[in-house]
């Protein structure tokens, strides 16, 4: 696929679209709170997964409205004073897999918290087990419009309520040090980590990779790629619904989560990425409030990015972060 989106020097000084729900931070204040009424519980039970070099947790909290999540906390072995902490979120269809499948920053020497995404983890990887109790109505298959009638029903609500739960999970095992926490995950997990880096004030860190869930004004009318295109398809057959799914979606767009961005963040997009256009990446890339931050450009990737690529670029980046 050729270059489809705006040219880049286009794309360094584009602005979203989205309006930003007035309600905004009293409408995320209220969730958070609400979620905070149900003890956290987190608990952390070790598992023999036969890896030599890494200790490994099979954890459970209370995420959105007390709902048990799952996750793994995975530790260099020698591991005795807390390390720096590193929460992962991940990309749609996808789960937490199986611990194996996370042993990179557990081996450079921090503590690695992955969480599991409630109702997904069947599409790819090594699976998920955290069911979404909660439902709404009418949806098209996936997940994009789960809920998509008002903000309070919203999926995604309890998918960023629950991530806001795994970092305070993730922070209290007693090796992990709290002051020292970087957020990060690539597509929906980056979308999730954006929602993360505004709504818990204290990380040092975050780490967006193509991140999705950003500027929908623009991504649901410019791309017909999945995961985006179930909303058009949604508002194919309820065709008097577009302004109540796009009131909705606002109160979930990285764009408005970016603009309360206050710590270093390091973004990537792939010029070729139909499922995460650029332009919707660098409309919160734009929007991040903080000063220190910075894109990677992969011309000629599409929604994989900077791949392997990118990773080596982010454990430089975090160095002397955390």
């Amino acid at each position: 696929m050729a270059l489809f989106d705006l040219p880049l020097d286009e794309l360094r000084a584009w602005r979203s679209t989205s309006t930003e729900p007035e309600d905004f931070d009293a409408f995320w204040d209220g969730t958070l709170r609400e979620a905070r009424q149900h003890d956290l519980d987190a608990r952390f039970e070790p598992v023999d997964t036969g890896l030599s070099t890494v200790r490994v947790y099979d954890v459970t909290f209370a995420g959105f409205g007390g709902h048990p999540v799952r996750g793994w906390l995975l530790l260099p072995a020698s591991a005795r004073e807390p390390l720096p902490l590193v929460v992962e979120f991940v990309g749609y269809g996808g789960g937490r897999g199986l611990p194996h499948e996370h042993l990179l920053w557990a081996s450079t020497g921090r503590a690695h918290f992955v969480m599991d995404t409630r109702g997904q983890g069947s599409a790819w990887g090594g699976g998920g087990g955290t069911p979404d109790p909660q439902g709404g109505g009418p949806a098209y298959p996936g997940f994009m419009t789960r809920g998509i009638d008002a903000p309070e029903n919203y999926y995604y609500r309890r998918v960023f309520t629950d991530a806001v739960r795994a970092v305070e999970a993730a922070r209290a095992h007693p090796l992990t040090d709290a002051s020292r926490t970087v957020a990060l995950g690539n597509s929906q997990g980056g979308g999730i980590t954006l929602a993360v880096g505004a709504l818990v004030p204290d990380l040092v860190a975050v780490a967006p990779d193509v991140p999705f869930l950003c500027d929908f004004p623009r991504a649901t009318t410019l791309t017909d790629r999945h995961p985006y295109r179930e909303i058009g398809l949604y508002l194919r057959t309820h065709r008097s619904r577009a302004a109540d799914a796009l009131r909705t979606l606002s109160y979930f767009d990285g764009v408005h989560f970016a603009a309360r961005g206050r710590v270093p963040a390091l973004f990537s997009t792939g010029l070729e990425d139909e499922t995460c256009p650029p332009s919707t990446v660098f409309a919160a890339f734009n929007a991040w409030a903080h000063r220190d931050k910075a894109i990677e450009v992969y011309e000629f990737n599409d929604h994989e990015g900077g791949g392997p690529y990118q990773e080596t670029v982010r454990m430089r980046w975090l160095d002397g972060r955390a």
